[in-house]
């Protein structure tokens, strides 16, 4: 189009004809890389404010990338859903491209899977998996800063085209306006729209020229991108996949975690993962676990471990089998003669007494000895904790009272009482397995208070058959009189006494003063086998 003269509308509108589609085709860019409702938006929201750690990073990080509050977001969406799907990259501003291809490295790295099965719908571990994954997301972004700037060039260059096409479409719209009966626009109006369409050219032009490099900047930064992403992710699964073990292995489940506000959640695996038994957490775990399996052993109303069916008249034992004929009436006159012959079928065990009712009671040797450690580094107080913890498991399981005595010399004891109608309370039982006295050994104070207090339970409700269990590595001397009251008390109570001697062998020798305590006594030398205790776990 040439010449000062007056143009036709239909020339102006071939000409700025490609803009107007442009203009009419331009559509909103994604700054987010992960899509996500507003539910998961808020939980995101809510996560980032109740997280002094994600809202440091995120001003930490500010320097390498303008755009990372969307970064961390997109990480922490990608490990939050059930399952992540992301944007196709046409979609995407071109200055957040950068970050689409971090996250698409990391939903991509071989590690991801392993670390989405402890995130996913799990805010709490989400944000964790973001801040085990900080050093590598920095070390990225710095690699990927001269990408980023070029992707930043970019965007500019796209969204300056598409002002550029709005402006030929607001330079036909005015033309149009001025336009005579036959078609004609004025000169000044007519310029305006050419005008418009070279600037939209000459940015178009740009755009393409950043396009290509941002592109190349993305492709040289890729591989290491890439690999910055698997460190991340291998890092970040094993950081939430040892916290996840951490908590299983204290006991803490994942309802009770789900149901804990955030802020109470850190601290918690603050205080376990830096407490005096946190790198017993895998022997703690250990011990639970054997006291499970051993508790699957039993068998209701039967003594001891069941090993086969035998024949017999004990109906505390019959196998329910049998209890069926007395269901029919024919049968009744059946079931009548063989038991009065002893031939009814009853599930046979061996070697344990039947289970107490009363409260478990774990005395806990706290004196300065029980520091010392044995086979794998495994301290004597760890070990006797880690049993003392499955106790308290075992009197949960079977609706029993727990008490937890720490003592040491005579005059420093320390009783931690769980009963049985009230959760135990992880912070309580924390208490109880990081306290230690120090000091000397005594077993007349822990004993009493042990005897004291199944006193107190059989006068208040009644129960008797109660199991104190012994822990310790010293031998000591009892007196005469305290020997006289002690039998007397456990005759009267009916309870039981188990002992076990820790990395002490000596403590229970034939007639030594633990095994004279006692009705059940053993020693446990190699501290890495939790088994050595597992027939408590049966029996009590």
């Amino acid at each position: 189009m040439t010449g000062d003269g007056p143009h036709r509308l239909e020339e102006l509108g071939r000409l700025g004809g490609k803009w107007l589609s442009l203009s009419a085709a331009i559509r909103t860019r994604h700054t987010d890389a992960v899509v996500a409702d507003r539910f998961d938006r808020l939980t995101w929201r809510d996560t980032y404010e109740q997280s002094a750690g994600l809202r440091e990073l995120a001003e930490e990080l500010k320097g390498s990338n303008s755009h990372v509050a969307d970064l961390l977001t997109d990480v922490f969406l990608a490990a939050y859903k059930v399952k992540p799907r992301l944007r196709e990259p046409a979609d995407m501003d071109p200055a957040r491209l950068v970050q689409h291809q971090v996250v698409t490295a990391l939903l991509e790295s071989p590690d991801f899977a392993a670390l989405h099965r402890e995130t996913a719908g799990d805010p709490y571990a989400a944000a964790m998996a973001v801040l085990a994954q900080a050093g590598a997301l920095r070390g990225l972004l710095e690699r990927a800063r001269q990408a980023q700037e070029r992707a930043e060039r970019a965007g500019k260059a796209q969204q300056d085209t598409e002002n550029a096409a709005t402006a030929v479409g607001e330079a036909l719209r005015q033309a149009a306006e001025q336009t005579d009966e036959d078609g004609m626009v004025p000169p000044p109006a007519a310029d305006a729209v050419q005008r418009a369409t070279e600037n939209a050219e000459a940015a178009e032009s740009a755009a393409r020229q950043a396009a290509q490099e941002a592109a190349e900047g993305l492709a040289t930064a890729m591989p290491g991108i890439r690999a910055a992403a698997r460190t991340a992710t291998a890092k970040a699964a094993a950081s939430v996949r040892d916290e996840a073990a951490l908590m299983r292995a204290w006991g803490v489940g994942p309802g009770e975690l789900e149901r804990m506000p955030f802020g109470d959640r850190a601290r918690l695996a603050e205080r376990l993962s830096t407490g005096r038994l946190a790198q017993w957490a895998e022997l703690i775990g250990r011990f639970r676990q054997m006291a499970g399996g051993e508790r699957a052993r039993k068998v209701g109303n039967a003594t001891g471990e069941l090993v086969g069916v035998t024949l017999g008249d004990d109906l505390s034992r019959i196998v329910p089998s049998e209890l069926a004929a007395l269901g029919l009436p024919e049968l009744r006159a059946v079931f009548a003669v063989r038991y009065a012959a002893g031939e009814l079928m009853l599930y046979d065990s061996q070697g344990e007494q039947a289970t107490g009712r009363g409260a478990i009671i774990a005395c806990v040797d706290t004196s300065h000895s029980m520091y010392e450690s044995g086979p794998g580094g495994i301290t004597r107080e760890a070990w006797a904790k880690a049993c003392a913890l499955a106790l308290l498991d075992q009197a949960r399981h079977a609706g029993r009272d727990f008490v937890g005595i720490l003592f040491s010399a005579a005059d420093r004891l320390q009783v931690f009482r769980f009963p049985a109608d009230e959760p135990s309370g992880i912070a309580r039982t924390l208490d109880f397995a990081e306290t230690f006295l120090g000091g000397g050994t005594s077993y007349q104070a822990p004993l009493s208070a042990a005897a004291d207090l199944l006193e107190e339970e059989f006068n208040d409700a009644s129960r008797r058959r109660g199991d104190i269990v012994m822990i310790t590595d010293d031998d000591c001397g009892v007196t005469e009189e305290w020997t006289r009251g002690w039998n007397e008390a456990k005759h009267r109570l009916g309870f039981r006494v188990f002992g076990v001697a820790v990395g002490a062998p000596r403590v229970a020798e034939a007639d030594s003063v633990l095994d004279t305590l006692c009705d059940n006594l053993r020693a446990v030398e190699d501290l890495t086998n939790v088994h050595a205790a597992a027939d408590l776990f049966r029996v009590i």
